[in-house]
């Protein structure tokens, strides 16, 4: 075990504020509640998304028997995770005309009030240090929302429309198919062209850097699932090489339109069963979920002089792709290995010493290979019970958990998902508790990890080193943390790797 010094990649970074808006909670302290809870914030799809009915016929739903071979226009899936209650925004607030905000992607707009509450979080505007050296990096995926959706149907399915009339009715008169093009296009509300700047993807960064007067890098980055955790690595990189000072980094996922739910049914990935069990025998898929998620970075030994409140420090990050394989859907154990040993050769930490973990935030998207390419990799990083001593098989000493059995899959959010809670845990001195994993997958006999199914204080682990939390160990990104004590003394929680470069 090193010191709090931090490994060779970079200098220590501390994590001094966070933000988070996911099913079920719509502050960061409520996101906390239903973790160490065990609160299921998963639920009916709602129907003001989209017409429900329309994609759901009965020989489709998940009762009719078999998972449908796939058709673009038909779900077999209603559940998942959910924000509307949560998802307010007050323009005003942020010195935006209320039109401008119209038609924006709503992602964008979340994201700067996420940004906003985390500074907040961290102490406020004045702690961030001089704006010039202050970045923002968001996760986020470039998907079809709501706002380009709409936009998408005025532009070309209104003129689709008027195509598909004149050729199926060719005697239908011109004004009455101008008005059939008119009444589909009244549908959508008005034009907006002052809001047409919040449906550019990649500008969701610089909104929150424009409103919040900062003045370092801003930029989006889409890597998939690893999305937001890509965006602390970037950001570690930053604040260790001295180009800024802070870094406020997360990630953003808010859609559900019909065209997002389509791609993942014809993947057949989602749940037939609708439920989502990470490392369960039954796992059969995912369930999709959104929220945002932002953090506030500063380097340790700065956070320390001002005396900032740190809920963990991040220690190392790891990247990695799994190079040629048979399929870019299927999870390789070699590709996630790398990106682990690389996090933690980053973080300079020895990932089998004794008392180096005692909890991995993992990926555990609860798909069936997935789940057991993941549980591999991690056998391989960390070892086996008998190998680490720990009373043979039927012993295991480091936790495992996924925030996704509570709030279903985040896509570009959820790294930002599982990094809050990890640092909420160490905060809290809390091992919170993983859901629906009630018949263990078979892959944990034999290793150092077990499910945990309640909420269990945290205590210092045998080998005089301090609780672990992890995160995903997918292709991707994943930082290595510590939690400040009083007087000084830190614990050490290190991540093992975390993000996966395919959808789920």
């Amino acid at each position: 075990m090193r010191d709090p010094g931090g490994g060779p990649g970079a200098p220590p970074i501390a994590v001094v504020g966070m933000s988070a808006l996911f099913p079920g909670a719509g502050d960061l302290d409520t996101f906390w509640r239903n973790i160490a809870g065990g609160v299921d914030a998963i639920r009916a799809l709602p129907r003001d998304r989209f017409d429900v009915d329309d994609y759901f016929p009965p020989e489709r739903s998940p009762g009719a028997g078999a998972v449908p071979a796939g058709a673009a226009d038909g779900f077999y899936c209603r559940r998942g995770g959910f924000v509307d209650e949560f998802a307010t925004f007050d323009p005003t607030a942020f010195g935006l005309v209320p039109n401008s905000v119209d038609w924006a992607e709503p992602d964008q707009l979340l994201a700067l009030r996420l940004a906003a509450e985390a500074i907040t979080d961290a102490g406020g505007p004045d702690g961030l240090g001089d704006a010039e050296r202050v970045g923002v990096v968001l996760g986020r995926g470039g998907y079809v929302g709501s706002g380009v959706a709409r936009l998408e149907q005025r532009v070309r399915t209104s003129r689709q429309l008027v195509t598909t009339l004149r050729e199926v009715l060719p005697d239908l008169p011109a004004d009455a198919v101008e008005r059939v093009r008119e009444a589909f296009v009244a549908q959508l509300g008005p034009a907006r062209p002052e809001a047409s700047i919040g449906l550019v993807p990649n500008l969701a960064a610089s909104r929150i850097a424009n409103r919040l007067d900062l003045r370092g890098p801003a930029y989006t980055v889409d890597a998939a699932c690893a999305s937001s955790l890509i965006a602390v690595e970037m950001a570690m990189r930053d604040l260790g090489s001295g180009r800024t000072d802070t870094m406020i980094v997360g990630g953003a996922h808010l859609v559900h339109e019909p065209s997002f739910w389509s791609v993942f049914s014809l993947l057949r990935a989602l749940s037939p069963s609708e439920a989502i069990r990470p490392f369960d025998r039954r796992a059969d898929g995912i369930l999709i979920g959104e929220g945002v998620g932002m953090l506030v970075l500063r380097r340790l030994a700065d956070a320390r002089r001002d005396g900032d409140r740190i809920y963990a420090v991040l220690r190392g990050a790891g990247t990695s792709s799994d190079g040629r394989s048979a399929s870019l859907m299927a999870p390789a154990a070699d590709g996630q290995t790398l990106a682990v040993r690389r996090a933690w050769a980053d973080a300079g930490l020895d990932p089998t010493a004794p008392g180096a973990i005692g909890l991995v935030e993992a990926h555990g998207t609860a798909t069936p290979t997935g789940d057991a390419v993941e549980l591999a990799t991690l056998s391989r990083i960390f070892g086996t019970a008998a190998a680490a001593g720990t009373g043979g098989a039927g012993r295991a000493d480091i936790g495992i958990g996924s925030v996704k059995s509570m709030i279903g899959h985040a896509m570009p959010a959820a790294g930002a998902a599982g990094l809050i809670k990890t640092a909420l845990a160490l905060h809290h001195r809390v091992l919170p508790p993983t859901l629906h994993c009630d018949e263990p997958h078979a892959a944990f006999a034999g290793s150092r990890f077990a499910p945990v199914h309640a909420a269990t204080d945290w205590d210092t682990p045998a080998g005089g080193g301090g609780g672990a939390a992890g995160g995903r160990p997918g292709r991707g990104t994943g930082p290595a943390a510590r939690r400040e004590q009083p007087g000084g003394a830190a614990r050490a929680a290190r991540c093992p790797g975390c993000g996966a470069a395919r959808p789920g």
